[in-house]
């Protein structure tokens, strides 16, 4: 009796499932996406060497990791969910149509209370659906302004504009110099989104209002692409590559080679640039009439599927995994930014990390996009389809945006819409 006593006591913990630190023999499935540019420093590296350490902490928990370009993370996660084969976790870019269809554990349900305590508020509230919070902020960058020192001086040009009035007029300098892109507008569909964001931010305004409802053709983004085209674009100060044909890897690819005065950039250009001997600055992004106003802040989010029920292993992972320690690792390997207080601050105190210092004093102001809209991703690919039409000769900025917000309008309509 006392042998099918303790049998029967296994089986339950068995079927309910132990703690992690009694070794309940779980295997968590992570899918991930690449920040790598080659093998010597794929993700795979960072995932292997904290998968490694967490197993040697955690007996019984084995963490399963696979790693996909960021070309294709999105739609893996997409075809494995539709499959019904979630993994426990995934890190990618989307979180919010997971969470309206209840797929995702609430990150209530999952982290410690420090660990949730930990990460900077913006980026927090911006991982919230409904005002419930199911997507955890993995990395974050920001953008600044990135001018080419030498074409600067060579245009007798000193320091980085501070208003678009500025921006304009050092522009045409640049151009008289002959510098064959004075300031790059990539509007392309591989980012268009993202400039498109940082420019309607620095004219006063946004994708959506203070409440969260789309606005694309408000006053101020129709007087920010007005300008746009009537102050860069046709005045031929874009360079010889129409800003609806030119993407944001171009662009960048362009400022290293020391073809471009300015252009609007994140952490990873400065390697870029470094790498290739090209003397550069940052500074804010001007706004419209010169005072300071919010860049455009960017994170990648990880997300934990219900599917499976290992609720409790995948918390105590991710704890691990939101150590000062490992957030530190990872954005150091790849130009970004913590996503908690604690490791921005220690990044923000290190000499070694001073580059990124323009980039961590804008990330408490920054403005992420409507991700925990369920219609952003909609709205985001029209934007990356549509936008650059409303700088091409002839063009009517405002009748753009007008059939942007009407996209936005309807597909919001369709969806939760809600934050």
């Amino acid at each position: 009796m006392a042998a099918l006593t303790a049998l029967g006591l296994m089986a339950t913990l068995a079927g309910c499932g132990a703690s992690a630190a009694d070794g309940p023999g779980v295997t968590l499935k992570l899918v991930a996406a690449d920040y790598g540019d080659s093998k010597a420093n794929s993700s795979r590296k960072y995932w292997d060497a904290v998968v490694k350490a967490y197993e040697k902490k955690t007996p019984g928990v084995t963490v399963d990791v696979t790693v996909y370009s960021w070309n294709d993370v999105d739609r893996k996660v997409r075809e494995m969910v539709a499959a019904g084969e979630a993994p426990d976790m995934a890190q990618a870019g989307t979180y919010a149509d997971y969470a309206a269809a209840d797929r995702l554990y609430e990150v209530d349900d999952l982290l410690s209370i420090p660990v949730q305590a930990g990460f900077l508020p913006q980026l927090a509230d911006s991982g919230k659906v409904r005002r419930v919070a199911y997507g955890m902020p993995f990395a974050a960058s920001t953008r600044v302004l990135f001018y080419n020192k030498q074409l600067f001086a060579e245009a007798g040009l000193d320091g980085a504009p501070r208003s678009w009035s500025e921006l304009a007029a050092d522009a045409a300098a640049l151009d008289g110099a002959g510098v064959a892109t004075p300031y790059a507008l990539p509007l392309g569909p591989e980012e268009a989104q993202a400039e498109t964001m940082q420019w309607l931010l620095s004219g006063g305004a946004g994708y959506v209002d203070a409440v969260g409802t789309y606005r694309l053709d408000s006053d101020e983004n129709v007087r920010t692409f007005t300008w746009l085209k009537d102050k860069l674009v046709d005045q031929g100060l874009t360079g010889p590559t129409a800003p609806a044909e030119l993407n944001r890897a171009d662009a960048f690819a362009a400022f290293a080679r020391g073809e471009v005065g300015m252009l609007n950039g994140h952490p990873s250009l400065m390697r870029m640039a470094a790498d290739e001997g090209v003397d550069y600055g940052t500074a804010a992004m001007p706004g419209y009439d010169g005072g300071r106003h919010a860049t455009m802040g960017v994170t990648d989010w990880m997300m934990a599927f219900k599917k499976n029920g290992h609720g409790e292993e995948i918390g105590d992972f991710l704890d691990f995994v939101y150590s000062d320690e490992n957030v530190l690792d990872f954005s150091r390997e790849y130009d970004l930014l913590p996503v908690t207080a604690s490791a921005s601050e220690e990044m923000a105190a290190d000499k070694d990390e001073a580059d990124l210092g323009p980039f961590l004093d804008a990330l408490p102001d920054a403005v992420l996009p409507p991700v925990g809209k369920t219609s952003w991703a909609d709205v985001s690919a029209a934007v990356k389809e549509q936008i650059g039409r409303a700088v091409r000769p002839g063009a009517k900025p405002g009748a753009v945006l007008e059939q942007l917000q009407q996209t936005a309008t309807v597909a919001d309509g369709e969806g939760s819409g809600a934050y």
